[in-house]
C-alpha cells in the first residue's frame, strides 16, 4: 500500500473543496470523490445537487457512501507526509526565522529564547508546540493519544477552576463546561454530556439556523425583486397613461389654436374687405366730385352768365354723394373667440382627467378584500344583518356582553379583517342617507365614551352631514364640496404608502386623501350609520361586493 501511494501525487489525495487530504472520501455518481463533510455542507448551502467540478446536476440527492479503498490510501499518504515533516524538523536557519511567532500568533511553549510559531496546541498537556516540539506528539505511542487542535490561546482557560481539571463536559442543565469531578458535586443529578457531543449539536442547530437566515433572506431577495417588477409595471402604465392624457391635451390645444388663428384671420379677412368696399366707393365719390370741380372750374371762366346759371342747376341736379359721417371700420372683438377656445381645452381636460381617474379607480379596485362586519365591536343598538355586510341604527339598546372591544358611546362598529401591511380596498353603499361615517381605525383606538374622530386619536374617516355636507374628518375637518352626491363610496388603503383615499365609484372620481400617514399597527375598516333622523337616515349602509374590468 505504501509503494502504491508513492506513486501518486499529492494532488490526488486533496479534496476540492477543502483542499486538503480526504477525510472519509465518498465518490459521487459522476465519478468524483470528495470529503463526506465537505459535500454535504455543499449541497446543504446550494438548491441543486451538484457536482463542483463537472457541474453535472442529480435529480435526487445521491446516498453517499465512503470508500474504504481511497480511504485507506488518503491515511498512508497522510502518514507519509508526517513522517516526512518530522524528518525534515531541523529545517534551515531562514525557515526557522520564517516561523518566529509573530504579534496575535500563538507562540510554542517549549521554545527558549526566541518563540517559534506554534503549530498545535495540546489538551491534555495544555501547552502549544512549534514543528519541532510537537513531533514527540506525532511519534510516540503514548502521546499520540493526546487531544491535538489548532494552536489556541489561555489554555488554562480549559480548565476546572474549582477542580484544576480539563473541561471535557458540557451541563445542559447550567449551559456551562465542566470537568469530570463537576458531575459528582455541584453538577451531580444534571444533564451532563460529552463536551464534542453538545458541539456537534450546537454546531447543527447554528448551521440550521444559519441556513434558514439564508433561506429567508433569498425569499425577501425574491420578494424585493417581485416588489421592483410591480413598481416597473405600475410606472409603464403611469407612463402610457400620462403619454395618453398629454397627448389628447397637446392635439386639443393645437386643434384649439389652430381654430383660433383661423377664426381671427377670418374676422380680419372680413374687416379689410369692408375696408376694402368702403375705400373704393369713397375713391369713386372722389372721381365723380374732381370730375364736378373741373366742370365747374370750366364754367368759371365763361363771360356767359346765363349759360353758367343753367349749367349750375344741372350740377345741383345730380345724384347727391353719400353721408359718410356715421360710416367707420371697427376692429372685431376676439375675447369670445378666445374664451370659447379655453372653454374647449377645460373641457378636453375634464374628460381626460376622467378617464384618468377611472383607470385610477379600476386599479385601486384590484386591491379589493372580503369585509365583514364584527358584532363584537357594534354599539348596542346598532342592528348588523346575518351575513355581516348591511347596518343600521335601531331603537333598542341590546343586552350585550361589554367586552373592551365594544363601542358604548358612538354608533360604531369594525371590521372582522385587519391589515397591517400591503393594499386594500371596499365598498360601501350610502344611497338614501342624510348622514354616515366611512374609513379606517387603528387597533389601538378607544372606544369607550365620547371620541374626537381624526387622524392624531387613530380615525382616518369621510362623513356626510345634512344631507349634502361633506366632511374629510382630518382634526379639524376640511369641507368638500362635491358636484355630485356618491351612492357608493370607495375606501382605499396604502400601508407602506401612508395613504387612505375615498372615491364616489359611480362617478369614478377622487373625494379625498390622506397622505403621509404612518401605520404602525393593525388597520380595522370603520362604518358608522348615525342616527336615524326620525327616519330620513333609516337606510342601511351596505358593504358592496367591488365590481370591475381590467
Amino acid at each position: 500500500m505504501a509503494a502504491a501511494s508513492c506513486l501518486l501525487t499529492e494532488d490526488q489525495f486533496l479534496c476540492s473543496i477543502c483542499l486538503d487530504v480526504f477525510t472519509d472520501p465518498v465518490a459521487i455518481p459522476c465519478g468524483h470523490n470528495f470529503c463526506k463533510t465537505c459535500i454535504t455542507k455543499h449541497w446543504d448551502i446550494n438548491v441543486q445537487c451538484q457536482c463542483p467540478n463537472c457541474k453535472k446536476v442529480f435529480a435526487t440527492r445521491p446516498e453517499l457512501h465512503v470508500n474504504t479503498f481511497i480511504s485507506e490510501m488518503a491515511a498512508q499518504f497522510r502518514q507519509s507526509a508526517q513522517q516526512k515533516a518530522s524528518s525534515s524538523s531541523s529545517s534551515s536557519s531562514s525557515s526557522s526565522e520564517q516561523q518566529v511567532s509573530k504579534p496575535g500568533e500563538v507562540p510554542c511553549d517549549a521554545c527558549t529564547g526566541t518563540k517559534l510559531k506554534a503549530l498545535k496546541s495540546c489538551l491534555v498537556c495544555l501547552e502549544s508546540y512549534c514543528e519541532t516540539h510537537l513531533e514527540p506528539h506525532l511519534t510516540r505511542s503514548g502521546l499520540k493519544k493526546h487531544q491535538l487542535i489548532d494552536p489556541v490561546e489561555n489554555l488554562e482557560g480549559r480548565m476546572c477552576l474549582k477542580h484544576d481539571k480539563l473541561l471535557e463536559l458540557f451541563c445542559k442543565t447550567d449551559q456551562m463546561c465542566v470537568c469530570m469531578l463537576c458531575t459528582y458535586s455541584d453538577h451531580k443529578t444534571h444533564d451532563v454530556v460529552p463536551l464534542k457531543e453538545e458541539y456537534e449539536g450546537k454546531k447543527a442547530e447554528l448551521e440550521t439556523e444559519i441556513q434558514q437566515m439564508i433561506q429567508k433572506r433569498r425569499l425577501k431577495i425574491e420578494e424585493i425583486k417581485h416588489s421592483v417588477e410591480l413598481s416597473e409595471e405600475d410606472a409603464d402604465r403611469e407612463i402610457a397613461d400620462g403619454v395618453q392624457v398629454f397627448t389628447a391635451l397637446k392635439e386639443s390645444v393645437e386643434r384649439s389654436q389652430a381654430e383660433l388663428m383661423d377664426t381671427i384671420k377670418e374676422k380680419q379677412r372680413k374687416t379689410e374687405k369692408q375696408a376694402e368696399g368702403f375705400i373704393k366707393e369713397l375713391e369713386q365719390e372722389i372721381s365723380e366730385l374732381k370730375k364736378r370741380s373741373t366742370e365747374l372750374e370750366q364754367l368759371s371762366h365763361s363771360e356767359d352768365h346765363l349759360h353758367l346759371l343753367q349749367s349750375s342747376v344741372c350740377l345741383n341736379t345730380a345724384p347727391p354723394t353719400k353721408d359718410w359721417t356715421e360710416v367707420s371700420v371697427r376692429p372685431p372683438s376676439y375675447e369670445g373667440t378666445v374664451r370659447r377656445a379655453v372653454s374647449q381645452l377645460e373641457e378636453t381636460l375634464s374628460k381626460q382627467m376622467k378617464k384618468l381617474f377611472e383607470v385610477k379607480l379600476k386599479r385601486v379596485q384590484q386591491s379589493a378584500v372580503d369585509v365583514t362586519l364584527d358584532p363584537d365591536t357594534a354599539h348596542p343598538k346598532l342592528i348588523l344583518s346575518g351575513d355581516g355586510k348591511q347596518v343600521k341604527l335601531g331603537d333598542v339598546w341590546k343586552n350585550v356582553p361589554d367586552n373592551p372591544e365594544r363601542f358604548d358611546f358612538h354608533g360604531n362598529v369594525l371590521a372582522k379583517q385587519s391589515f397591517s401591511s400591503g393594499r386594500f380596498y371596499y365598498e360601501v353603499q350610502v344611497k338614501g342617507k342624510t348622514e354616515w361615517n366611512l374609513g379606517v381605525a387603528r387597533e389601538s383606538i378607544n372606544r369607550k365614551g365620547r371620541i374626537p374622530a381624526n387622524p392624531q386619536n387613530g380615525f382616518w374617516l369621510l362623513s356626510l352631514r345634512n344631507e349634502n355636507e361633506y366632511y374629510a374628518r382630518a382634526g379639524p375637518d376640511i369641507r368638500l364640496p362635491l358636484e355630485s352626491r356618491p351612492e357608493k363610496v370607495g375606501v382605499f388603503v396604502d400601508y407602506e404608502e401612508g395613504l387612505v383615499s375615498f372615491y364616489d365609484v359611480d362617478a369614478a372620481a377622487l373625494i379625498y386623501s390622506f397622505t403621509g400617514c404612518s401605520f404602525t399597527e393593525k388597520l380595522y375598516p370603520y362604518l358608522s350609520p348615525c342616527t336615524n333622523n326620525d327616519g330620513k337616515n333609516s337606510a342601511p349602509l351596505i358593504i358592496s361586493p367591488v365590481s370591475y374590468t381590467k
